[in-house]
């Protein structure tokens, strides 16, 4: 147990060396929030990929698989792969030409301030469950490979502090760096593995049988309109939802041309969904390995399965395998997390707010939110019971409800209005925290609701007399 601490410790120490090295590029705030639009193909890809898989993908899908089958993770990996391919086919090259620092600027450049701030707003927000199980992983890693010296709400804290060191000195260019490491160390950490389990239960084929038996292949839901109702609403919340965030954008933006933009999105969201099947399949295993364990989480605490059959049934060698590869993928995404809402805040929301302050002073700004953003996630992950899994798929459908549609349409419908946009982000909202509060379990999902009166928002408001006339901002940054 020492000897993978230490290992995982010098592994952390490396890593957030090379995220602090990589800060020598940040001259201004462009290089910060998109590290000055300069990465090749293979590092944006890079990026993507790794800032995908995170701890959802290990320890969420994995668990989540385990309970309810392939039908539970429609969410993800399957809406979110399908996000990224959206972005690189539909999006990325029109957005990239913008010229933008954030995707807030696209909504200010095409509706003007109000939608700006509204729609920057629900952006960030919409990162706090996503940070925060970034954050509540990594106490989860600390704890089980010190075998409980590190207690969770300290592994956050130190977690949270070593990621926070780097991203705030080296914003996108440390991420960047770092996310090329990690993606390496995922991959070969994942095919090890699946390679390890797959010896130890007689082959994958094994699994893949014994899973199909018990009903966890069966993907499509019931031929009920609600269940279908549903399901649909869990494949576009990670599918739609995801689309106008900041991270997504910031790695188009990041890429030093239109086509490398674009297709490192195809390509980032193509290989997250062929690895992120492999901790379902890790995962899945257990029930053959150790039944009893297996019978003993499933109910109580489902995320700890993978690392339980890990740490128990597992040479050190395929420990620090995966809790490198783990550790990796937690730390690619919660960078990613941490400087994506800081930077959208401090763009759109603070920045107009002091007109006459210098770049520098601006980087700093951005620095400062960082630091305070870290510290609200990193509370609420103290403090929340939430599942990965959930704060997850959760982070996206404020997105979803409030912010695709005036993206979209703004891209691809001449006739969208600031009136229209308006209107979609207040029908959307409303109709989803009402449905939330007063019936988040009736026959149509809050979020699916929400996202149809977005749609009706969106139409009425752009092709009704307009009521709400307003200068636009300049399209480029």
């Amino acid at each position: 147990m020492n000897t993978l601490l230490w290992l995982v410790v010098i592994y952390w120490v490396l890593s957030v060396g090379l995220g602090l090295y990589a800060a020598r590029y940040v001259n201004n705030s462009k290089d910060f929030a998109v590290a000055g639009r300069s990465l090749p193909m293979y590092i944006v890809t890079a990026t993507v990929f790794a800032t995908w898989f995170g701890s959802e993908t290990v320890l969420g899908i994995s668990s989540t698989f385990v309970k309810e089958g392939l039908k539970g993770v429609v969410a993800d990996p399957f809406g979110s792969s399908l996000c990224l391919i959206f972005v690189g086919l539909f999006f990325a090259r029109p957005l990239y030409r913008m010229n933008l620092l954030t995707i807030g600027d696209y909504y200010k450049a095409k509706y003007g301030r109000t939608v700006e701030i509204l729609v920057s707003l629900c952006i960030v927000v919409s990162y706090l469950g996503w940070v925060a199980a970034q954050i509540k992983a990594l106490g989860l890693v600390f704890s089980v490979v010190s075998g409980g010296a590190i207690d969770m709400n300290t592994g956050m804290i130190i977690g949270a502090g070593s990621v926070l060191i780097y991203t705030l000195m080296g914003g996108m260019w440390s991420v960047a760096i770092t996310d090329f490491l990690q993606m390496i160390i995922i991959m070969i950490g994942m095919l090890y593995m699946g390679w390890e389990v797959s010896n130890m239960v007689g082959g994958a084929g094994t699994v893949i049988t014994h899973a199909v038996n018990a009903g966890k292949m069966e993907f499509w839901p019931a031929p009920t309109t609600r269940e279908v109702l549903w399901f649909f609403a869990a494949w576009i919340t990670m599918m739609l939802g995801s689309i106008p965030q900041q991270d997504v954008f910031q790695r188009v933006a990041s890429a030093k041309s239109e086509n490398a933009a674009a297709n490192s999105a195809v390509l980032g969201g193509s290989l997250y969904f062929l690895f992120a099947f492999i901790p379902m399949f890790l995962a899945y295993s257990a029930t053959l390995i150790d039944p009893a364990m297996v019978a003993k989480l499933i109910d109580t605490d489902s995320q700890m399965i993978l690392p339980t059959l890990i740490m128990t049934q597992m040479p050190l060698f395929a420990q620090v395998m995966f809790f490198g590869a783990l550790l990796s993928a937690i730390k690619s995404c919660a960078s990613a997390t941490l400087l994506a809402p800081s930077v959208t805040f401090s763009e759109n929301i603070l920045k107009p707010l002091f007109p006459n302050q210098t770049d520098k002073q601006f980087l700093l700004m951005m620095r400062i939110v960082v630091l305070i953003f870290t510290c609200i996630v990193t509370l609420f992950a103290m403090n929340t019971s939430s599942s990965i899994y959930q704060m997850v798929e959760n982070a996206y459908k404020v997105t979803l409800v409030a912010a695709f549609i005036p993206l979209a349409f703004g891209l691809y419908w001449k006739p969208a209005t600031q009136q229209g946009a308006l209107l979609s982000i207040i029908f959307g909202l409303v109709t989803w925290i009402s449905l939330e509060i007063y019936a988040p379990e009736d026959f149509w999902p809050p979020q699916l609701a929400g996202v149809l009166m977005s749609l009706t928002g969106m139409l009425l408001g752009s092709l009704l007399p307009q009521f709400i006339v307003a200068k636009q901002a300049p399209s480029a940054h």
